[in-house]
Parts: structure tokens; sequence; C-alpha cells
């Protein structure tokens, strides 16, 4: 395996979606608390359930996000590539992991973890809060993208009505499309 150099890490940072708004100086801050973890395929990031105790961006590779299912095997929810993030949940609320991450060949990601993140927040680090307000984004994104393709589902004619009424309960009742 190949050394990553600071200037790549910075680089590719920079690049990020979720790092876009900060300046160098300000990544430098957030890199000194980032570690690199390079993991073989096939291999959890972590596990449905686990403690949220970090968050990671994809350096090289790939994963995939899957969801445990009482009627059968976990089921693949999502594919992720480079400069993508996932986990940040966790820098939020505290919970156990909602889904589990597998390596899909051999990846490389940076992990933020919750811990020192917090001790940026509790320093007023500019940086920071600029994830924070980038974490919010994504996941604002993440939450009408579910809310569309839940309205997709019901509005499918062969959609009983119990599940599209009991679905469409749930949606008011949590404020979802907001």
């Amino acid at each position: 395996m190949t050394t990553i150099t600071l200037e790549q890490i910075i680089t590719f940072l920079l690049e990020a979606p979720m790092f876009g708004d900060l300046d160098p100086g300000q990544l430098s801050e957030v890199v000194h608390i980032m570690q690199v973890r390079r993991v073989r395929d096939g291999q959890p990031i972590f596990r449905e359930g686990d403690a949220g105790d970090a968050w990671y961006v994809i350096f090289e590779g790939a994963a995939d996000v899957t969801k445990a299912n009482d009627f059968g095997p976990a089921k693949v929810i999502s594919q992720i590539g480079p400069r993508a993030c996932f986990g940040e949940m966790a820098i939020l609320d505290h919970s156990p992991r909602s889904a589990t991450v597998v390596a899909r060949g051999e990846t490389t990601v940076f992990r933020f973890p919750r811990d020192a993140f917090e001790a940026l927040l509790a320093e007023d680090n500019l940086a920071a809060y600029k994830l924070v307000y980038q974490i919010a984004k994504v996941l604002t994104v993440r939450a009408r993208n579910t809310t569309q393709q839940l309205a997709d589902a019901l509005a499918d004619q062969g959609a009983p009505h119990r599940l599209r009424d009991t679905s469409t309960s749930l949606v008011e009742g949590q404020s979802l499309s907001e």
C-alpha cells in the first residue's frame, strides 16, 4: 500500500463537497483529528447497531450501505464511492448506527472521531461549525430524497390501501417532507 501524503489529503478534501467551504488553514485544523483507515474487500467499516463514534469520507474505493431485514438477508440500500461522506448522523445525535457499511474492493477511508470533532466544536472552531452546517445540508438532501422515494412507492396503484394509509400517516406525523 502506498503512503498518502498530507498534500494529497488536503487536495482531496478541498475537492470533496463536504469540505468545500473550508479554506486550507481551516482544513488543516480538521485534518489534525483525522485518521486514515484501510479496509479490505468485504470488511465492515461499521455495523448496524454499533456505537456512532465517528464519521467517514471515502478516499479510494467504494462501499455498500446495507440494512438488516427481518425477512431475509441484509439489503443493499446504497452504494457510495470516493468523496462520499457517511456515518455523520453520529456526530449529531449519538445514536447507534442505523445501517452497516461494507468495503467493496480495497477501500481507504478518512475517519473523523466524534470525541475529537466535539472537542473542536467546544473550542468554537469555525471549521467544525462549517462542517456541521454541511452535514445538515447532506442530511436534508437525503431526507428529501427518501420522502420522494416513499411518495413514489405509495403512488404505485399496486400498493395496498392499508400500507398507503400507514405510510402516509407516518410521513405526516414525522414531518419527513420538510
